[in-house]
């Protein structure tokens, strides 16, 4: 089937070009190079387990979730010591536990914070993805509340998804994961193409968890409205642009085929029917085709895999040449990667922290920094938060 969509021969023809490129060599210890820019990883805050996210506050705090199920603040440059009060119990195992945090857009007004994390089932053998609001004072939180309980119940313990992001009207976009259910038989019927679910789904909802009246599937006979898109894996790196109010991903594919994908009203992005990865250790094909009508392709690929983690659209000025840049972090390869953009063409791919360890977060900071979280695969290992800061050539 002949494709006409010019933008996604470009991003497979830019991600060709970048594959040949040699990897950029430290230049010195502390020093790391890119192409345009070169900086130092400053060490922000240490003794962290498993940090997932972080967010930043009003007054200059750092809020850091622990997968294990503790909400950290590092404050004036230190760690401190007792987690916030009020955080609800995770079930923390696997890849499961307390995941994301979000401030409110208002939040000097209201003092909200959002967090996403593995909820068990009343017996404990379930568990979803499920997402609370709390107002943060005194270090604790307060009149906490469920907003969503994703309706992607499973007894295993991966693709939670569980990103959070807010636009500019305030709604509250957050990713769903397809909890890892087997593509087998007529894909279409897998659960990230079944819109009875929240398998696979992004979801949008008012800040207090209603469902916008707009959403594209109210209304719709069979289908769950808060569904925003569907057909997605594991999507693990979620950003509004503070310019153009669109969102963007970054999910996981099976073995090869990583995206980073637009996400717009209503449209299914494929998985499993379509893709570019194969199934693990066998490399046995899984998708009936990479493309087909009706379902949306990738403005990117990676294959070999990146296993996509946090995600920003950089829009600083410490690195002004990086300026409208995707930074998306990379548990695979430990890596940093810049994704330049020319309208919605990926045009360059370039690593700019590599191999300093699993990367599970990225964010900007409000004053143009940018930030990065470490973790590691050995159980009770402790790892750090790090900030690139610009030096001079």
């Amino acid at each position: 089937m002949e494709y006409q969509r010019s933008h996604f021969g470009s991003a497979l023809f830019a991600l060709l070009l970048n594959s040949a490129v040699p990897l950029l060599a430290h230049a010195q210890e502390g020093l790391e190079r890119s192409a345009l820019d070169d900086f130092r990883l400053v060490t922000v805050a240490d003794g962290l387990e498993v940090p997932w996210a972080m967010a930043f506050l009003p007054g200059g705090d750092m809020l850091v979730t622990e997968r294990a199920g503790r909400l950290r603040i590092v404050r004036n440059g230190q760690l401190v010591a007792e987690p916030v009060a009020g955080v609800p119990p995770v079930r923390a195992g696997g890849q499961g536990g307390l995941l994301d945090v979000v401030p409110h857009p208002r939040f000097a007004e209201n003092r909200l914070i959002y967090l996403s994390y593995s909820k068990a089932s009343p017996d404990g053998a379930r568990n979803t993805t499920a997402v609370i609001r709390g107002r943060f004072d005194q270090d604790r939180l307060n009149s906490v509340e469920q907003v969503v309980e994703a309706q992607a119940w499973s007894d295993g313990e991966a693709h939670f998804g569980s990103r959070l992001a807010f636009d500019r009207q305030e709604y509250l976009f957050v990713t769903i994961g397809d909890r890892q259910v087997y593509p087998k038989g007529d894909l279409t019927t897998h659960p990230a193409q079944d819109l009875s679910t929240h398998h696979g789904k992004v979801l949008r909802l008012h800040d207090d968890g209603r469902v916008p009246a707009d959403n594209p599937f109210v209304g719709r006979a069979g289908a769950l409205p808060e569904i925003w898109s569907y057909g997605h894996r594991n999507e693990q790196g979620l950003v509004v642009d503070a310019d153009t109010n669109e969102v963007w991903l970054t999910e996981h594919g099976p073995q090869g085929g990583d995206e980073l994908n637009l996400v717009e009203a209503g449209r299914n992005y494929g998985w499993p029917v379509v893709g570019f990865g194969v199934m693990y250790r066998t490399g046995a094909a899984i998708h009936a085709a990479t493309l087909r009508d009706g379902m949306e392709p990738p403005v990117h690929v990676w294959v070999p895999s990146i296993a996509p983690s946090g995600l920003v659209r950089y829009t600083g000025d410490k690195f002004p040449a990086w300026r409208g840049s995707f930074l998306a972090g990379a548990l695979g390869g430990e890596q940093l990667v810049r994704l330049t953009l020319d309208g919605r063409r990926v045009i360059n791919v370039e690593q700019i922290v590599q191999r300093r360890g699993r990367i599970r977060d990225v964010r900007e900071s409000p004053d143009g920094f940018i930030y990065v979280a470490f973790e590691s695969r050995t159980a009770g290992a402790t790892t750090r938060i790090v900030r690139l800061e610009p030096v001079a050539r």
